[in-house]
């Protein structure tokens, strides 16, 4: 399903939630975030099968990413996922930098960037 306009003209979903009036709760918006990462995870199993062979941090950066860019754009990052592959986690990490998604989400890429350097958590400011 798809959001659509109502015949007022109110942003809709599903079976008539306006979302301009109602909108949804912070529970729905859970729900819709744990359904969407589990599609990220089938997505990375797919067509990134070695992102289950890193540890967990490094694995949330690249789920991170694959949310955000969708698995089609963070397989578009072929240099940064060969380095992961190879484990050059530094290498990697210039490689997500240097990007228009970096530069469109800013402090978010630096973080992941640490995150995949260092293979520890860096807190969100």
């Amino acid at each position: 399903m798809h959001p659509y306009l109502d015949t007022q003209g109110h942003r809709t979903i599903g079976y008539g939630r306006n979302l301009d009036g109602k909108g949804i709760s912070l529970g729905e918006a859970r729900t819709l975030l744990h359904h969407d990462m589990i599609d990220v995870e089938h997505s990375l199993n797919a067509e990134f099968p070695e992102w289950r062979r890193l540890s967990d941090v490094r694995q949330r950066v690249v789920a991170d990413m694959a949310f955000n860019l969708g698995i089609s754009g963070l397989m578009e990052f072929r240099r940064t996922l060969n380095h992961i592959r190879a484990g050059r986690w530094p290498d990697a990490a210039v490689e997500m930098l240097d990007s228009e998604w970096a530069r469109q989400v800013g402090r978010r890429a630096e973080r992941l960037a640490q995150m995949m350097v260092s293979g520890e958590d860096v807190p969100s400011a």
